[in-house]
């Protein structure tokens, strides 16, 4: 087993937490997004996305293998996949970003459909691929919500 593939698909060992592996995963998407903001550019959100998701696929066909068995709970570059995803091109406060992470954690959980059938896809590509809708599912349902929050007295 290659080293970087585990610390690629255990989003620098979160995954190997013993309580909810996968908001650890989540916290690591979110660090990460943060960290590629201090760019200040267009291009590194888009780039960071394709970037965890080109070596979440590789690395988790690497740990299916390994553990030999469909998406191991070690799994985690999947939730740092979905929450950048979910938080793309959002420009809000930290409680906005506090939300577009609850709606993703809950999108996740909750896996509504096709998030359910898209696990199913093979190897790599289904570990990652619910994720990528939730956090889509996320990234949507938090637009909505913030253009509501615009026209609606909170």
């Amino acid at each position: 087993m290659s080293h970087v593939a585990k610390f690629v698909w255990t989003a620098g060992y979160s995954g190997l937490v013993p309580i909810a592996p996968g908001t650890a995963g989540s916290l690591v998407g979110l660090g990460l997004v943060f960290s590629v903001r201090l760019f200040d550019e267009v291009w590194a959100e888009p780039a960071l996305f394709l970037v965890v998701v080109a070596c979440g696929v590789w690395s988790a066909n690497k740990a299916e293998d390994y553990y030999r068995r469909k998406d191991p709970g070690q799994v985690v570059i999947d939730e740092v996949a979905g929450m950048s995803l979910t938080l793309l091109w959002i420009d809000g406060s930290m409680a906005w970003i506090a939300v577009g992470f609850l709606l993703f954690r809950l999108f996740d959980v909750v896996k509504p459909f096709p998030v359910n059938q898209i696990e199913q896809l093979p190897g790599g590509w289904g570990v990652i691929g619910d994720d990528l809708a939730a956090g889509l599912y996320a990234n949507c349902t938090l637009r909505i919500l913030m253009g509501l929050s615009v026209v609606l007295p909170v």
